[in-house]
């Protein structure tokens, strides 16, 4: 299988054992799931079958942020607990994964369920001397990281502007350096707080996913990513904390999704952009939804509009009408070009081209996780 590597920018060969360890970077329950997150999801689940086709057992773990800056405020402005508010999206969530046929995941541990394993990396980082305290909240030290930078091969200039983009607040007086990212940092007196000893706060954004990560995974993942927005910071903040602590490479691969647009602006819940899975559902079967979806490359940029629905619903009935044969027509060209870094829109055109000659392309179609 060959699989494109964001850090070094090319289509390789993904190699693993049996077991194949798989972290994904999963949400911030404060809204409902748009068509961005399913991209991504859906991507990481197609790669999957392929792995559990090819032999091989998979082990992806979803995390959920349960606590942040994002759902924080959105529950003070609803004025409801967080936690409750995280529990009401994380199960719509669940739901709408679930309705798209996504394989269940290995784990979807909380945050807020790792917090002694968080205070416990943080003292890590601490005692191997790539942190300082600063203002009753602990910070990362990238000049102390010489590989920081590895993942998104950015210069200064672009991280700091990403950085101030991602709520990585630069001009916090209390950093030696700007990009120096936050791993504890003191609660607002409306914001839950858990004892540790450099006082009482919370966890940073990045230093969950390193602490879950390790917990449920390991120290060397093979298979990390989520969308191409999270190269830069945080998962190259992960990278840094996470081998600065352990010495060992954290991720073998990283696999990222393109994002998906609306109107030629990238969807996200600050614009309020959104499409909603639970609002397609409505209207659409969720076999036609998903492959919408897989219709475009994983790694590219694509845009939603309004004749997508329609016509995957269309390419659906002409699969569900192939009667003849034993179910396997075109299933070996799409194992090839899965096999070729993930190439769904090949696989469709496979598919087609088998349905349109009636013959049964129900195992083809089962492979990519549409099933009637």
């Amino acid at each position: 299988m060959l699989l494109y590597e964001t850090a070094r920018r090319a289509v390789v060969p993904f190699e693993a054992d049996h077991t194949v360890r798989m972290y994904t970077c999963g949400i911030t329950p404060y809204d409902s799931a748009h068509l961005g997150h399913a991209a991504t999801y859906i991507a990481y689940d197609v790669l999957q079958r392929r792995l559990r086709d090819l032999g091989h057992e998979t082990h992806c773990v979803r995390n959920v942020t349960d606590v942040d800056d994002d759902i924080l405020r959105k529950a003070r402005e609803l004025g409801v607990h967080y936690l409750d508010l995280a529990a009401e999206e994380v199960s719509r969530f669940d739901a709408d994964m679930a309705a798209l046929g996504l394989l269940p995941a290995f784990s979807e541990p909380r945050a807020t369920s790792a917090i002694p394993d968080i205070l416990g990396f943080i003292g890590m980082v601490l005692e191997s001397d790539h942190a300082y305290q600063s203002g009753g909240g602990v910070y990362f030290d990238v000049s102390s990281f010489e590989r920081f930078g590895q993942l998104s091969h950015l210069d200064r200039s672009a991280m700091l502007e990403l950085a101030a983009e991602c709520g990585g607040n630069p001009d916090d007086p209390n950093k030696r350096d700007p990009l120096d990212f936050v791993l504890w940092q003191p609660s607002a007196p409306d914001e839950p707080a858990w004892q540790s000893l450099w006082g009482p706060g919370r966890p940073g954004w990045h230093i969950e996913c390193s602490a879950l990560a390790l917990r449920e995974l390991g120290e060397t993942i093979d298979i990390h990513g989520g969308g191409s927005d999270l190269i830069f910071p945080h998962h190259e903040c992960e990278a840094a904390q996470s081998e600065a602590v352990t010495g060992s490479p954290f991720v073998r691969h990283w696999m990222h999704a393109g994002m998906v647009r609306l109107d030629g602006t990238k969807m996200s819940k600050s614009l309020g952009n959104l499409v909603f899975v639970h609002d397609l559902l409505k209207d659409w079967p969720p076999a036609a939804i998903r492959l919408a979806v897989i219709a475009n490359h994983y790694r590219s940029e694509w845009d939603w509009t309004d004749r997508l629905m329609p016509e995957a619903a269309q390419r659906l009935e002409r699969w569900q009408a192939g009667r003849s044969g034993s179910g396997e027509a075109a299933l070996e060209s799409v194992r090839a070009v899965l096999d070729d870094d993930l190439d769904t829109p090949a696989a469709l055109a496979a598919i087609d081209a088998a349905a349109g000659e009636g013959r049964d392309v129900s195992k083809a179609a089962a492979l990519l996780g549409v099933t009637w």
